[in-house]
C-alpha cells in the first residue's frame, strides 16, 4: 500500500530538524540555513506537533535526541544528503555523474585510495566517488555502482569476480629492530589488535595459536576498531600488527614496514576480496572502473607471485 503523501511532514520542517541534528545546536543550524534561532526552534516544534512525539531534549544551551528523534535523524539525514546531491546534479546538467565504489574503510584507505591517482591520470573523463563503509550496503538501494566485498566464495554474490585472496603476517616498523616473532620478542613489544568482532581470523589469538605461541604473552595489547588505524599505528612504531599482505604490500616493498613472522595464507574457501557490480550500474563508465580495479588486482597478484619466486 502506497504512503499517503498528505500525511508526511513538510520538507522545511524536516530540513530544520536535520540541520539541528547534524550540528547538535540550534544556533549553528540557524547559521547553516540562514534563518533565526527562533525560526529553527519553531520548525522543530512544528515537526514534533505533526508527529506527536518529542524529538529533542532541550537543556541549557544544548540539545540532544530523544529515542524517537535519533531514529528519525538516522532515516532523514542520508535521505536529505541524497536529495541534495540529486538537486545539484539537476541544477548543473553539465556535471558528470560519478561512478560510486564502496568497500570497507580499511580497504578504501590502504588499497583503493592510493591507486586512484593513477586511474584519474589514465581516465580523466570518468569521475569516481568512494563510499567507505564497514556495513554491507545494498548497492541498488544506495545507488552504488561497484563494491569490493570481503567475504567467502559461498557469500560472494552471483557474477562477482575474485580479485585476490587473504594472507596474514606480523609486520612492524624497522625501528623496532625485530627479525622474528618469538616468545622473547612478544614479551618486549605491544601487539596491535584489530578489534573487529566479525573477522576473528584477523585477531592475534588465532595467528599465535597456529604458530605454537598460544601461551605466549605480549608486553601489552593496543586495540583499534579500524584496520587502517592498526597499520598507521605500526607505521608509527607503536607495536606489531597482523598485516593483511594484500593491503600492506606497498609498505613492505618500500621498507616502511618489515615482515617479522611467517605468512599465514587463508584457506581457498575462506574470505577473499571480490569485485561486485550493481545490476543498476551506469553503463560504460562503471565498466571502465570495474575493469581497471580488476586489472589492478591482477597486477598486484602477479607482482607478489614474482617476488615469492625470487
Amino acid at each position: 500500500m502506497s504512503t499517503d503523501l498528505a500525511r508526511l511532514p513538510p520538507l522545511d520542517l524536516l530540513r530544520g530538524f536535520v540541520a539541528v541534528g547534524r550540528r547538535m545546536s540550534i544556533t549553528l543550524a540557524a547559521q547553516d540555513l540562514h534563518l533565526t534561532q527562533s525560526a529553527i526552534s519553531r520548525q522543530v516544534r512544528a515537526l514534533e506537533d505533526h508527529l506527536g512525539v518529542a524529538l529533542l531534549t532541550r537543556g541549557f544551551r544544548s540539545v540532544s535526541f530523544t529515542a524517537e528523534g535519533a531514529r528519525l535523524f538516522r532515516l532523514a539525514d542520508p535521505w536529505m544528503t541524497e536529495l541534495g546531491e540529486l538537486t545539484a546534479l539537476y541544477r548543473e546538467p553539465q556535471r558528470r555523474a560519478a561512478v560510486t565504489v564502496t568497500t570497507t574503510i580499511g580497504v578504501a584507505s590502504l588499497w583503493l585510495l592510493p591507486r586512484l591517482g593513477e586511474f584519474q591520470a589514465a581516465h580523466p573523463g570518468v569521475d569516481v566517488r568512494v563510499a567507505a563503509d564497514n556495513r554491507l550496503l545494498d548497492l541498488s538501494r544506495e545507488h552504488i555502482d561497484i563494491a569490493i566485498r570481503y567475504c567467502t566464495p559461498a557469500q560472494a554474490p552471483r557474477g562477482a569476480r575474485r580479485m585476490f585472496g587473504e594472507a596474514l603476517a606480523p609486520v612492524a616498523h624497522p625501528s623496532l629492530g625485530l627479525r622474528k616473532l618469538d616468545r622473547a620478542a612478544l614479551a618486549r613489544h605491544t601487539l596491535l589488535e584489530f578489534d573487529g568482532q566479525d573477522w576473528p581470523w584477523l585477531h592475534w589469538q588465532e595467528w599465535l595459536a597456529a604458530h605454537g605461541l598460544a601461551k605466549a604473552r605480549p608486553k601489552a595489547m593496543l586495540r583499534l576498531n579500524q584496520y587502517d588505524q592498526v597499520v598507521h599505528a605500526a607505521l608509527a612504531g607503536h607495536g606489531i600488527a597482523l598485516g593483511r599482505l594484500a593491503l600492506v604490500e606497498p609498505m613492505l616493498r618500500d621498507g616502511r614496514l618489515v615482515a617479522v613472522g611467517q605468512a599465514h595464507p587463508i584457506d581457498a574457501d575462506g574470505p577473499a576480496y571480490w569485485l561486485v557490480r550493481s545490476p543498476l550500474a551506469r553503463g560504460a563508465e562503471a565498466g571502465v572502473v570495474a575493469d581497471w580495479l580488476h586489472e589492478q588486482a591482477k597486477a598486484m597478484t602477479t607482482s607478489a607471485a614474482a617476488s615469492r619466486a625470487r
